[in-house]
This record gives structure tokens, sequence and C-alpha cells, in this order.
């Protein structure tokens, strides 16, 4: 299963955090953005080109650190059908890496159009008999708001090809509040989605007990995090927040479980845009990010011990 796949990843490096890859025209460092311009000129296929050497960059830097990376695909669809082919060839890196890819997606729809979201990133499309897995990502995030016919296509991969799904459940969002903090009969919102995750996760718990159906849960809101943790205690947790909106080493500990286990924690800008923040000319992004990586790491460590 894949969340025991994860797991043993972040058991072996000590480390339960993953990278996010959101690049942006302002966080590539001046001298890929200007080779690129300068062989495609300023078009979608520089800035695609731009973003992939990127990626790639933190990715090799990364790898020996982390043991996970979250894609988020959005940065690369505004540029099209070469934000796609860049997204594509960052997946397939990734993973040559031996890294955990979630894609971000957030994807969430019903009947043949959830199917085909999962099966453009679990799974595999039939080309006249010719099997083509355009992202084979290990995970995706998923938007559960519109109940189990817009969850259990994405399931399905879980049990027949083991991969696994993060549910958003309560994120780490301000305005989060307006429609999963609100009362539905005796249970808040988010509760609701979380308890729908278990009833769809009858048979995909790995034999690290934790379910393949997991839980968005931000760093942002510390004590529900925690009273989510008590209720939910084979619930693996995605913790977005960290860092650059607010979320601390000391907010994430209460994701975690006893044995330090159960949980991986976001971060993105803090790690891509380390080299913003040392002041340098942007050569040494991996360096700087390889640095921002491992503080990270250090910092939740003085609260989570993983055994």
């Amino acid at each position: 299963m894949s969340i025991d796949v994860l797991q043993e990843k972040i058991c072996k490096l000590k480390n339960p955090t993953v990278a996010g890859l959101d690049p942006k025209p302002e966080y590539i460092p001046p001298h890929i953005l200007n080779a690129c311009f300068d062989e495609y000129g300023k078009t979608p296929k520089a800035m695609a080109t731009a973003f992939e050497t990127f990626c790639k960059g933190l990715i090799d830097a990364l790898a020996p650190i982390v043991p996970a990376v979250k894609p988020q695909a959005a940065f690369f669809e505004v540029l099209g059908h070469d934000g796609m082919e860049a997204l594509e060839h960052v997946v397939a890196y990734a993973r040559e890496k031996g890294l955990y890819v979630i894609m971000d997606a957030k994807r969430g729809d019903i009947g043949t159009t959830a199917e085909a979201y999962a099966q453009a990133y679990l799974g595999s499309v039939d080309i006249g008999g010719e099997h083509y897995a355009p992202y084979d990502c290990d995970a995706i995030t998923v938007n559960g708001y519109l109940g189990s016919d817009g969850i259990k296509p994405f399931t399905a991969y879980c049990k027949e090809a083991g991969k696994s799904i993060f549910l958003l459940v309560k994120t780490s969002n301000k305005s989060s509040m307006e429609v999963q903090d609100l009362v539905a009969g005796d249970r808040v919102m988010y509760t609701v989605m979380a308890d729908l995750a278990m009833r769809l996760s009858t048979d995909l718990f790995g034999k690290n007990g934790y379910s393949n159906i997991a839980a968005v849960v931000g760093a942002t809101h510390p004590q529900v995090m925690k009273d989510l943790r008590a209720k939910y205690p084979q619930m693996f947790f995605l913790v977005p927040g960290y860092g650059a909106q607010g979320g601390t080493a000391k907010d994430v500990q209460y994701a975690f479980d006893q044995l330090g286990r159960g949980a991986i924690v976001n971060a993105s800008r803090s790690i891509m845009c380390a080299w913003q923040k040392a002041g340098t000319d942007g050569t040494d992004f991996g360096e700087k990010a390889a640095e921002a990586a491992i503080k990270m790491k250090n910092d939740i460590g003085l609260y989570v011990r993983i055994l």
C-alpha cells in the first residue's frame, strides 16, 4: 500500500517533511529564466522549461533529505500544454530519484469525470491496447465535498494500483471556517469528512495501520489537529501551512502519534525561495533549498521523535 511506502521512507530518513514544488516566475533564479528566454523567447515554452529546470534542480538537492515532493498542478496548467508536459517530466524525474510524489491537484467531480481524473494522475489510459501512464503519481489531493461519488473513483486505484489519496478535511487557509467549521447535526463539517474517509477505508489499511485515504489537516489549526489525531488514530495526515502560512514546528507536533508517525508536513516557499531569503543571485538555489529543508527537519525534530 502507498501510505506504507511513504511512512517507510519517512522512517528511513527520519524526516516527516514533503517539499512543495509550486513554481512561479518570481521564484525562478535569473540565470535559469534568462537562459530559457534566450532559447525560446518570452513564450510559454520558455517559462515551462524554466519551471522544469528549477524543479529538477530542487529535486537533485532535496532527494537525499526529504522522502517526498508535492508538485502543485495549477502552476503548470497556466502554461497550457507546455506546462503540462513540464509537469509530466518533473514527476517522472522525482520518481526516478526515489521520491514519493503527491500531486496537489485537489480534484473533485463525479462519475466518468472523476474516473478520468483518477486515471490521469494515478493510473493509465488504454490507447488501442497500449497503456500510457501520463503522470503515475503515488498520491493525489482530492476535494471530497461532492460525497462518496467523488471519492470512490480515486479509491479504486488505492485498491488496484496501491495508490493513496489525500482528502481535504481541515485546510490551512483562513476562510476554511466558512464551510469546514459549520455544524451538521451534532458534528462539525470537517469531522463529517473525516468520518466519511474512515467509512470508505474498510479494506484500504496498510501494514502500518494507516488508511490509504489520508487527510489534509492544516498546521494553522493545532487544536483541531490534536483532536483529529486522537479521534482518528488510523488516519495519515498531510499537513500544509507550515512556515509562510504561520504554522510552526510546535504546532505540527500534534499531527503525529506516540511513535512520531502518521503525518508528513509540507513546506513550499520557505524551501523553494531560500536563495532569495539568503540574498544570493540564485546560482546556489539547490544548496539553499537543502539547507532550509534540513533546518525544517531539525526544527520539527525538537518536538517529534520518529521511532
